[in-house]
């Protein structure tokens, strides 16, 4: 392992440190040495995956470690914590000199932590209008994006994504849908199964 290497690994450790800092608990942050991908974790900031410095690399560092063509920088692609947590990930790989890759340093937003404070911030810039005898909308044929946002919402307040709700918490919101009149657009079961990654049967079942 040469010198020069290592100091290259040195200050991609100081970036990765300050990234971290600046999101606690919100985006893990890791440096991969990809010279010993048996231990390749070398650092990581705001652990929200579990692992552990030593541990050994992914199968994205790998495929750096084999190809030296792979990608430099993969940008914003999804990925998931092994509690389930969705993730927005950004993977950086880092050459030396010889155009060798040594090291990757990866970002793992933590998206599902995020929808809760969209949510807030949405509530708290939002105006009221008084009615003064104008005609009030009704909450008939809701189109598929009002149903969207209103199924995002359910979810985001109890800190989940809709496809990961508790099968209790699908039904109710379910049930909240027939009642504000989401189930009189046409199809509205099928829309709200693919949402909720249930089929209509059990869309047909909660709302009972």
């Amino acid at each position: 392992m040469s010198a020069e290497d290592e100091h290259l690994l040195a200050e991609a450790e100081k970036i990765a440190s300050a990234i971290g800092r600046m999101f606690p608990g919100l985006c893990e942050v890791v440096l991969h040495d990809l010279r010993t991908p048996q231990h390749a974790v070398r650092a990581i900031e705001n652990n929200l995956s579990g692992r552990q410095v030593g541990d050994s690399a992914t199968e994205l560092g790998l495929a750096r470690i084999a190809d030296p063509d792979y990608p430099s920088v993969l940008q914003n692609y999804p990925n998931r914590f092994p509690d389930g947590r969705p993730a927005k990930s950004t993977s950086i790989g880092i050459k030396n000199r010889q155009g060798r890759y040594i090291a990757a340093l990866c970002l793992n937003l933590d998206v599902s932590s995020l929808s809760p404070l969209t949510l807030t911030l949405a509530n708290l810039v939002a105006t009221e209008v008084a009615h003064c005898g104008e005609v009030v909308e009704t909450l008939r044929d809701r189109t598929v994006r009002e149903l969207r946002e209103t199924v995002e919402a359910f979810a985001a307040a109890r800190s989940h994504t809709p496809r990961s709700l508790p099968r209790d918490a699908k039904r109710e919101l379910v049930k909240q849908l027939r009642r504000d009149g989401f189930f009189d657009a046409p199809g509205s079961s099928r829309s709200i199964a693919d949402l909720l990654g249930v089929s209509r049967a059990s869309v047909y079942n909660y709302s009972q």
